[in-house]
């Protein structure tokens, strides 16, 4: 092996940077490459709206230790990952309800002012971005899905990352974008000659000098890289056929350059892209809304489903009458309208467990990525029909680089402030805090 480099070295090409994965031929002389990841946890809040219908989160069956046995039919996707998940069972946010201001302070631990656009502080992420981001190319990294329906211009509805109390963080929702801010190239956009290309030649020379381990990842990192480049160029080329075609403009329901025409396969993109950054150290702290409060967009792309989210989540209203309906779709009972409710839920849930399964298919200094990582996964709304703050359905996920003891079901006694959620996975990530909203303590039974 040839001499050591830099943690921060980049591929280099004309025009284009692309950071790396943790490679053995980046070691430092006094501390091995293990020992450096070792110190390295990754932070992500994944956001739903609209909540869960009542029992759908509820694990089938458990042991006397609480060790999750069997996930339920709506949670099955994620059945192949449940030996790295917590449940959480009664934990509330006791300042936050409906769906503009819990979406707002669902990071803040706070109140919502409307007349104000007041979240009241700053959000957790941001936290953490403020003490540790400056150790990565991006502080954080703010994602969603486009926006559909009414609500999807409602900037409450539309931020749960704070920089302050009334300071929003602009989220990014074009794939593209986010590529280009990690791998970055002269104009701003993917060109003829795509960023992979130009820096391969830098590449070829870094395999010469690395250890087998180190090409092996180096070969997967960057055919990762390769496949995001292809999924984005085709994305575009839909959108520059859409233009010229009315017809088949009309029949995508997205042809906004650099986003898919499908709806799975842009948030599984907007996934690959967190995997990316969390893979080469770009960020460490990410958030991501699966789509923003009080969503009202069509799920009926889903085998067996009809109507909007929002709709579905007030399961008990089946006559299609009410002001949360579109005015053209009905149910023909209430179980047929929760029903419809749980499979969107269990959409959802498939998404994310392709998250989860890429970053425990990663190797990190002989750890997954997975166990490198605390992911937060949940919404604001426990039962949607009802608003209700308390007991809100809520996954977490990894390993938080041993702080974490996972395949459990935990149920609180009483009602547990997420506050206590948010300080715990602030000091996973190296930030120095003892408290945080309404907090008083961390939660300490995550690691129990």
């Amino acid at each position: 092996m040839s001499s050591l480099i830099s943690r921060r070295t980049l591929l280099r090409g004309v025009g284009a940077a692309v950071s790396l994965p943790m490679l053995d031929i980046m070691a430092p002389a006094i501390c091995s490459a293990a020992n450096t990841a070792k110190q390295i946890t990754r932070v992500g809040y994944l956001y739903f709206p609209n909540g869960s219908a009542d029992g759908s989160w509820q694990p089938r069956r458990v042991d006397k230790d609480n060790q999750l046995i069997e996930l339920n039919e709506w949670m099955n996707p994620l059945e192949p990952l449940k030996e790295h998940l917590i449940i959480p069972q009664n934990v509330w946010t006791p300042r936050g309800n409906g769906h503009k201001a819990a979406t707002a302070t669902w990071l803040t631990g706070s109140g919502y002012d409307d007349r104000r656009i007041d979240a009241g502080g700053i959000s957790v992420d941001q936290l953490a971005a403020k003490q540790i981001g400056g150790q990565t190319l991006l502080p954080s990294l703010e994602l969603s899905m486009r926006g559909e329906g009414f609500f999807s211009k409602s900037l409450a509805r539309n931020s749960i990352s704070w920089s302050s109390n009334n300071t929003p963080v602009p989220r990014e929702v074009e794939p593209r974008i986010v590529f280009d801010r990690m791998f970055r190239t002269k104009t701003g956009d993917l060109s003829d000659k795509l960023v992979l290309d130009q820096v391969l030649e830098d590449a070829r020379d870094l395999r010469r000098r690395g250890s087998i381990a180190d090409r092996r990842k180096l070969d997967e990192y960057l055919e990762s890289l390769r496949c995001i480049e292809r999924r984005l160029k085709f994305a575009d080329q839909q959108a520059v056929r859409a233009k010229g075609n009315e017809a088949l403009a009309k029949s995508l329901i997205r042809p906004q350059p650099g986003i898919p025409d499908d709806h799975g396969e842009y948030m599984r993109l907007m996934f690959d892209l967190i995997v990316m950054a969390y893979w080469a150290d770009a960020t460490r702290i990410c958030t991501f809304m699966l789509d923003h409060g009080q969503s009202n967009r069509y799920f009926n792309f889903i085998n067996g489903v009809q109507g909007t989210w929002h709709a579905l989540s007030h399961w008990k209203d089946a006559s299609g009458e009410t002001e949360d309906d579109d005015g053209k779709t009905s149910w023909s009972s209430v179980q047929e309208k929760r029903d419809m409710y749980n499979m969107v839920t269990r959409w959802h849930h498939e998404q994310v467990a392709y998250f989860l399964a890429r970053l425990k298919a990663i190797d990190e200094a002989g750890e997954s990525l997975l166990n490198r990582s605390i992911i937060l996964y949940g919404s604001n709304l426990a039962d949607g029909h009802e608003h209700a703050a308390k007991n809100l359905p809520l996954i977490i996920a990894g390993g938080g680089n041993g702080t974490l003891n996972t395949g459990r079901h935990l149920p609180f006694r009483r009602a547990e402030s997420m506050s206590n959620l948010h300080v715990s996975m602030l000091q996973a990530v190296g930030a120095s805090v003892k408290r945080f909203g309404d907090s008083k303590e961390p939660m300490t039974e995550l690691s129990g």
